[in-house]
């Protein structure tokens, strides 16, 4: 197996493209209300979020693993396993995970420092709080991803939603816009319903070693009815930036997105098992990437239109 696809599977870079396209919106944002495009800008920002997010995944693997979360999934019947498996299954030694976990934060870092020198301080605050958010979420001695308070939900929305729609945006102008939460809300809600949904397939484990979730908190059959609110949230949103001329009007093609996923919650209306929600965890996955490709396509024919 090539170093490149082991990195693939070890960072769990299929979740990658949920930040490229935060980062692309807020990039068309900035040339479609500033008439601001800057590519060196935007590619350093690119590779930089998306080796932050991987840092982010491969660190809280690594804590997971320690607190033995991941162990118990990998060992329960009654639990299907979401890590990458490169520590469960012994893929790669501890030391090589723990060393390139630490390179990807050398990457981002060295991406945000140079935006810092071209943008602005604004990066190194945006950058401050994305770091603390990653680093905190399983780690000791903070561990807020624990608390099942839903501090890890809000944190979700703010890491795939305003931090790097806003980052992006600012790196092009130097500046911030109000705008910019509604635009980042559709994305960042419904990334959090995927990483919610993912909860249900090792909620029981989770419990055992102290992991407490919301899911574990409130109980599989009450956190299923929350599931679909989360839902019906994201695309609310989607029609408050449609309402407010944040997005055009011909981004209400987005709605689409959600069907699938809402004939999933119908069928599991009756019946649930590890592997319906499995389903419908990827099934959030691909609603959150067609509604955000879907409202990339609708900037770009506006700022096409306009110009």
């Amino acid at each position: 197996m090539n170093l490149l696809k082991q990195l693939t599977q070890a960072s769990r870079m299929h979740f990658v493209p949920i930040m490229v396209i935060c980062v692309v919106l807020g990039t068309l944002a900035a040339y479609l209300w500033n008439d601001e495009f800057h590519p060196w800008r935007f590619l350093l920002t690119l590779v930089g979020a998306s080796a932050a997010h991987m840092f982010s995944t491969m660190y809280n693997d690594i804590w997971d693993y320690r607190s033995g979360a991941d162990l118990a999934a990998l060992a329960s019947e009654e639990a299907l396993s979401t890590d990458s498996g490169y520590l469960t299954r012994s893929v790669w030694k501890h030391s090589i995970f723990v060393t390139v976990t630490w390179s990807m934060l050398g990457i981002a870092a060295g991406c945000g420092l140079i935006l810092y020198f071209l943008s602005g301080p604004g990066v190194l605050l945006l950058g401050l709080i994305g770091g603390l958010l990653a680093s905190c979420y399983v780690a000791p001695p903070i561990r807020y991803g624990y608390w099942g308070r839903g501090t890890s939900e809000f944190a979700h929305v703010l890491s795939f939603g305003p931090l790097p729609v806003m980052g992006s945006y600012y790196v092009q102008t130097s500046h911030f816009d109000t705008r910019l939460l509604l635009l980042s809300l559709p994305v960042g809600l419904l990334t959090t319903l995927t990483f919610f949904n993912h909860h249900f397939l090792h909620w029981k484990t989770d419990k055992e070693v102290g992991k407490h979730t919301l899911v574990v908190m409130w109980g599989e059959k009450k956190s299923f009815r929350l599931s679909p609110l989360l839902l019906i949230m994201a695309y609310l949103s989607l029609a408050i930036c449609i309402f407010c001329k944040v997005l055009p009007v011909y981004a209400i093609v987005a709605l689409f997105s959600a069907w699938p996923l809402g004939r999933m919650y119908g069928a599991m209306r009756v019946s649930r098992s590890l592997q319906s929600y499995q389903s419908l965890m990827g099934l959030s996955l691909e609603a959150t990437l067609r509604c955000g490709m879907i409202m990339i396509a609708a900037l770009f024919i506006q700022s096409m239109a306009g110009h």
